[in-house]
């Protein structure tokens, strides 16, 4: 609970809506603009999806215009915008994070950000100290960092308490593909600590939404498809075991994994583009996994033997 908002169960992202530099076509291979995302946007509220998760980077702005536009819509108590400082995109000027957060306000038509991230390490003791002056001037109503490991998050934290501030989220690639915030101790850390873990490519950027295969691969030409496609024919070893679990569940393959990151304890960031993966989320914080089909999605996960740690992404063991 946060101002009186109580988070979702699940967050959705944006990563892929917009044009441009690291936007949804070059990664995901489409090409969506305000009037094809209006739908997906107004589904999702109505659902009561309200935590809405983007960044400066996502298109280079392309991606925080179109949620801005949306946003504008509602009323500001009933939506929950998160959004990012980028190091890599950083200016060189006097306040750099606090100069990225206002073009994201302005952006965002909003005078506050719900959850605001240092969007990787880069240098944790120059950046960070950046997000005290936005928490103490009410620009920013919580502060997370994103792609830390451990030891990053502890210097993070140290650097922002000294100033009365904390870090109240995490956000890593987490998956059932990809679980090394778990292997390194960061998710039971986020837990003693009342962090909130936010898990972002839950379903590997659809390679785990059940709708791929070696026989229908990832749209070619996007970054997504480079990463993945080669890795299918081992992915679908997990897929088989999905659409079983799915099918006793009477819930489409895609729903599995995210419950399956709700059980672990995280809030899974989904990207969505059209009001049917709404629906799937939606239905997904309801799915209620046994033990035997954690054990089972875990352990032939592992068998599969594939990495999908992003480009970006340091280790974090």
């Amino acid at each position: 609970m946060e101002n009186g908002k109580k988070f979702p169960k699940i967050a959705l992202g944006t990563w892929s809506w917009g044009v441009g530099a690291v936007g949804g076509d070059q990664v995901f291979g489409n090409k969506l603009g305000e009037k094809e995302l209006k739908p997906v946007f107004d589904a999702a509220m109505d659902a009561g999806l309200n935590l809405w998760d983007t960044a400066v980077v996502y298109g280079m702005g392309a991606s925080e215009d179109i949620l801005g536009a949306f946003a504008r819509t509602c009323k500001r108590e009933d939506i929950l915008l998160s959004t990012k400082f980028t190091p890599d995109i950083a200016s060189e000027g006097k306040s750099p994070v606090e100069e990225m957060c206002d073009s994201s306000l302005k952006r965002l038509g909003t005078d506050y950000i719900d959850i605001y991230w240092i969007h990787n390490p880069g240098n944790v003791e120059k950046w960070t100290p950046g997000l005290i002056p936005l928490m103490k001037s009410g620009k920013v109503r919580r502060v997370g960092v994103s792609n830390h490991n451990l030891e990053q998050i502890k210097r993070a934290e140290e650097i922002l308490s000294a100033e009365g501030v904390h870090i109240t989220a995490i956000q890593n690639h987490y998956s059932l593909l990809y679980r090394s915030s778990e292997d390194a101790g960061i998710l039971d850390y986020c837990k003693e600590h009342g962090m909130e873990f936010f898990a972002y490519m839950t379903l590997e950027q659809g390679a785990l939404s059940g709708k791929y295969d070696t026989q229908h691969p990832l749209p070619e030409g996007s970054m997504r498809a480079a990463t993945y496609n080669p890795q299918l024919a081992q992915i679908e070893k997990l897929t088989v075991v999905t659409k079983k679990i799915a099918a006793a569940h009477g819930v489409s393959p895609a729903q599995i994994p995210v419950a399956w990151a709700i059980a672990k304890g995280t809030t899974p960031i989904l990207g969505v583009t059209s009001p049917e993966q709404v629906a799937d989320a939606v239905k997904a914080a309801s799915v209620v996994l046994t033990a035997e089909e954690m054990a089972e999605l875990e352990q032939t996960a592992a068998q599969t033997g594939v990495d999908t740690r992003g480009s970006w992404e340091k280790p974090m063991i």
